[in-house]
């Protein structure tokens, strides 16, 4: 008979509250994929490149548990106070029919754990699901093939999943649990009285509201503007400013809405007890509104700056040289022709670097003078200070530059004997400089080099010339291989690029061809990197923001939709008797959902557009602050890419507010229900 009851009542609670339920399904999916990340393929395959890095990222994972865990918390107490307060007066009756308190404890007890172990039996599963799917689908996108990829069922990520989740919802049920126990039945038995509403001074909701909207302009414009991330302190200022911004505005943005309603139209009938709900239920509370639209902007900032590095890591770098050797060109050909080596690598080409013989004899004066006749701008000025070190350039040789251009698929460079090219590396240029300067060198420019004129061609030049780090150029001079023979000092240095087979990259797939290729490789002598270490740290830090960022943002935006929800479905509940007034007085059940969806409306839409407006210079501020220097130049890029996401989250949203609709007009027709069983 009690585990009857419990499956019976289990059922139920399911059923009313599926919202909750598939929330914390989703919570346990999230769970499973943080804690089993270390298992991915990606991860295993950055582990040989970036340990040390891929590590300390490690180390984030029980902080990022343990946050999740605090954060759920509050998801859970706020939706098990609705569910219990929903069943006061079931708890009441069974008081009354002789149950002590202790059995209805323990029958609540067995409720949670029941459902506890039906919301893992599911979300594990799906979880497991999910997780080897972006396992397989990241190791196809970066290349490792699905021959790459290997089955990562993780004991360890389900252990701490089942543990941390029975915690929260068990300490949950202990403080709600003790809450009851201390009410008397009659309290039990009683509908909630409604609360007396707050008559706010509309002069200083009006000041309130343009302060909030101050100190939010200014918080954003120090986020925007990078100074927040210069110390804790000025972060520390930006974020209480934002804060309390946020607070203020909702305190005095209500205001707003309410004078837009009342002085619309003559209210008569249904609409005055609209009015009178949105006034107490929504517009009066500003706090409620302000802490789900900080949790809804935290979740849209972190999707749309997370969605934004991942699309941006696929494409920022064009791949176009596999391997760059070091040493004499003997050595490295006779190693390379070996019978184990010489399939796999197409014929190696050298790219020759070296210092001009007389550094006195340089001079960029006339770019330099160009560049100060273009218009003020940020550009201009870190144009015009880095020139100002470029005094003892690299000279990079025609002929090896041509190579690599002819690798890309773009046309060669054809230097006259006066003429001489502009290289600048892609890792030392800063926003729109480059375009400031290809529209410079359309002016036919001249430098200074070993007492003799060059002009320098209309054209700025960003190919890598190493695959990965063992040579980084600011600015450099492409010059003929006649003229580097004759200005370059003796030493210079010589680089030998090679590139794997096509149909070995098509067999293996572009990152199994190298990792095949580097065991072979490291049985010789032979000093070289590969594109595996380029694309080990692009993955990295792709994994390190996106991964992270969009874990919080789901984390986030379960506990900001669920509070919302629970909020209005608590506050609906507490006002009942109004409901059921409305009943007596003759209204039906289609009018009153639809008054109630209206006050759902506009309970959602006001922190939601908020949050959305606020994500915008949210993500702008995150680009601002911990993007890489070669992502902040492509920071409308990526804007392009976030404004996209967090409408798509938006729209999320609105399906979100769709089901708390639909609770709603379930709760609507139980007190139908009543008011038919009265009469």
């Amino acid at each position: 008979m009690f585990f009857n009851l419990v499956k019976k009542n289990s059922k139920r609670n399911r059923k009313e509250n599926g919202m909750f339920f598939v929330s914390l399904i989703v919570s346990i999916i999230a769970f499973y994929i943080i804690l089993s990340l270390e298992n991915q393929d990606v991860i295993v395959f950055l582990k040989e490149m970036e340990s040390d890095a891929v590590n300390r990222l490690l180390l984030l994972t029980p902080v990022l548990y343990a946050t999740s865990l605090f954060i759920l918390f509050f998801l859970v107490y706020f939706a098990g106070k609705y569910q219990l307060e929903r069943r006061s007066h079931e708890f009441g009756m069974y008081l009354m029919l002789g149950m002590r308190r202790r059995r209805l404890f323990s029958m609540l007890l067995v409720e949670e754990i029941y459902n506890s172990i039906l919301s893992l039996a599911i979300g594990i599963p799906i979880a497991i699901f999910i997780s080897e799917m972006i396992s397989m689908i990241t190791a196809r996108i970066v290349g490792l093939g699905i021959i790459g990829h290997k089955f990562s069922f993780s004991v360890g990520a389900i252990l701490w999943t089942i543990v941390g989740y029975f915690l929260i919802r068990l300490v949950a049920l202990l403080i709600l649990s003790g809450s009851i126990a201390k009410k008397d039945i009659n309290k039990l038995m009683s509908q909630s009285q409604d609360k007396k509403h707050k008559v706010n001074n509309k002069f200083f909701t009006i000041v309130k509201l343009l302060i909030g909207i101050i100190l939010l302009s200014i918080a954003y414009g120090l986020a925007i503007g990078g100074y927040a991330w210069n110390s804790i302190v000025t972060m520390g200022i930006t974020v209480i400013l934002g804060i309390c911004g946020t607070f203020l505005l909702f305190h005095g943005i209500a205001i707003l809405f309410e004078l837009i309603l009342k002085n619309g139209k003559n209210k008569n009938g249904l609409e005055v007890f609209t009015f009178r709900q949105l006034q107490e239920n929504v517009f009066s509370k500003s706090n409620s509104l302000a802490i789900s639209s900080l949790l809804v902007l935290i979740a849209l900032c972190c999707f749309g700056y997370g969605i934004s590095v991942t699309f941006n890591s696929s494409s920022k770098n064009q791949h176009v040289l596999d391997y760059t050797f070091i040493g004499e060109e003997q050595q490295i050909k006779k190693e390379l022709n070996k019978s184990s080596i010489k399939d796999y690598i197409n014929e190696v080409f050298e790219v020759r670097l070296g210092n001009l013989k007389n550094e006195d004899s340089f001079s960029v004066k006339g770019l330099i003078e160009a560049i100060e006749k273009e218009k003020d701008s940020e550009e201009k000025e870190i144009l015009l200070n880095n020139l100002e070190y470029f005094t003892y350039p690299y000279l990079i040789s025609l002929s090896g530059y041509n190579d690599i251009l002819k690798l890309a698929g773009k046309e060669p460079i054809e230097l006259l004997d006066n003429q001489v090219a502009l290289f600048n590396g892609l890792e030392f240029s800063y926003g729109n400089t480059v375009d400031m300067l290809n529209r410079v060198l359309k002016k036919n420019i001249n430098i200074e080099m070993e007492n003799k004129e060059y002009e320098l061609v209309n054209k700025v030049y960003q190919d890598n010339i190493v695959t990965d780090r063992s040579i980084s150029i600011s600015y450099g001079l492409i010059v003929s291989d006649k003229l580097f023979d004759n200005i370059t000092r003796e030493g210079s240095s010589s680089y030998w690029n090679a590139t794997l087979k096509n149909d070995i990259v098509k067999d293996k797939g572009l990152m199994q061809a190298i990792s095949h290729v580097n065991k072979l490789l490291d049985k010789t002598d032979l000093e070289y990197e590969s594109y595996l270490q380029n694309m080990g740290r692009q993955l990295f830090y792709t994994v390190a923001a996106s991964y992270t960022t969009i874990y919080l943002a789901v984390i986030f935006l379960i506990i900001a939709n669920t509070v919302i929800g629970v909020q209005f479905l608590m506050q609906q509940q507490n006002t009942s008797r109004r409901y059921q007034t409305i009943i007596r007085m003759g209204y039906n059940y289609k009018n009153l959902c639809k008054s109630a969806r209206k006050q759902i409306q506009w309970y959602f839409s006001i922190p939601i557009v908020v949050a959305a407006i606020g994500s915008i210079f949210g993500v702008r501020s995150l680009f601002s602050g911990i993007a890489t220097s070669s992502m902040q130049d492509q920071i409308g890029e990526l804007m392009i890419i976030a404004v996209p996401t967090i409408i798509i989250l938006c729209v999320i949203e609105y399906s979100y507010m769709i089901s708390v609709m639909k609770i709603s007009d379930k709760y609507i027709y139980e007190l139908m229900d009543i008011k038919r069983e009265d009469s």
